[in-house]
């Protein structure tokens, strides 16, 4: 059952949302398997930042973070707008990079 009530992070906290665990093609045209930390070595996700906390100066919603493998919660599903969103919350120190647009230097793989 997702959750429809307004979620706000408390402090600095940050929270993400459409995160990518399938396979990538890089556009140098690298394939990033979705090992999952298993024997191909753990990879960072993309994430766009869905709510940050009022104490949050790095980060801004609607951003797209680079965050380390693994340093993220357990998703959460939140309705908004007619749709179900997946949300997790990231460690703020495993964010790698911000990106104010979507980056485009990673597809989706068509394997």
């Amino acid at each position: 059952m997702a959750i429809t009530e307004k979620i706000t992070p408390l402090r600095d906290k940050v929270l993400i949302s459409e995160m990518d665990f399938g396979a990538q093609i890089t556009a140098g045209g690298v394939y990033i398997p979705s090992a999952n930390a298993k024997s191909q070595g753990i990879i960072p996700r993309w994430g766009k930042v869905w709510a940050v906390g009022e104490e949050q100066k790095a980060v801004n919603v609607g951003d797209w973070v680079l965050i380390e493998h693994g340093r993220w919660t357990r998703t959460i599903e939140v309705e908004e707008n007619g749709s179900i969103l997946e949300v997790r919350m990231v460690d703020n120190d495993a964010v790698i990079i911000a990106s104010d647009e979507k980056p485009n230097d990673i597809l989706r793989a068509k394997v």
